[in-house]
């Protein structure tokens, strides 16, 4: 941890919030002068003030510690670069249009990748009326089963929660050159091009 540069943060932070010196010292239960001795680069917080630091400047306690705020690339919105995020404890879904740091029940949570589809995990995609049915003979038990069906194309993401012991039949809207993406909850993500 360099001490000036997570100094630098803090500051720069604060300021962001509208927040003095004495206000995020009172919000931490520290002295305004602790506070000023960080920012300097003359001291850095005790270990047991990270967490309520982190929890009041908005960022997460290894960019506290790293010093700085990494910005993400610009990109130019094209979905098809979509990632999804899944937390093994609570079963959170989260997406994102690019890589992300994303934590969820205090873990950091990696992209899932996508798998091509093996005969045991096919979905079904029949056209009709300007939609696609989509079935699938995929086991929907309460321990396997498919948990989200996406369909994704370079500017719309649609997602449908599917739940256990329910049968896996859906419409979505046709949108050409798209991609089926889906979640089992054994073998992960799966994806198809329609």
């Amino acid at each position: 941890m360099d001490q000036i540069r997570t100094g630098s943060l803090i500051r720069r932070l604060r300021l962001e919030q509208g927040m003095t010196q004495l206000a995020l010292a009172e919000r931490l239960g520290v002295s305004d002068k602790a506070v000023s001795k960080w920012e300097r680069g003359c001291g850095a917080p005790d270990l047991s003030i990270l967490p309520l630091l982190s929890q009041a400047l908005e960022v997460d306690t290894d960019t506290l510690l790293r010093g700085d705020l990494e910005a993400n690339d610009l990109t130019n919105g094209n979905l098809k670069r979509m990632r999804f995020y899944l937390c093994p404890e609570c079963g959170n879904l989260l997406i994102s249009q690019e890589n992300a740091d994303i934590s969820c029940c205090g873990r950091r949570l990696s992209p899932l990748e996508p798998q091509k589809t093996d005969p045991a995990h096919m979905l079904h995609a029949e056209r009709n009326d300007g939609e696609w049915y989509i079935t699938t003979e995929h086991s929907m038990h309460r321990e396997h089963y498919i948990s989200f069906v996406a369909l994704l194309s370079g500017d719309t993401l649609i997602l449908k929660k599917r739940y256990p012991e329910w049968t896996l039949e859906t419409r979505l809207p046709y949108l050409p050159q798209s991609t089926l993406l889906w979640y089992c909850t054994q073998h992960g993500l799966f994806s198809q091009r329609l």
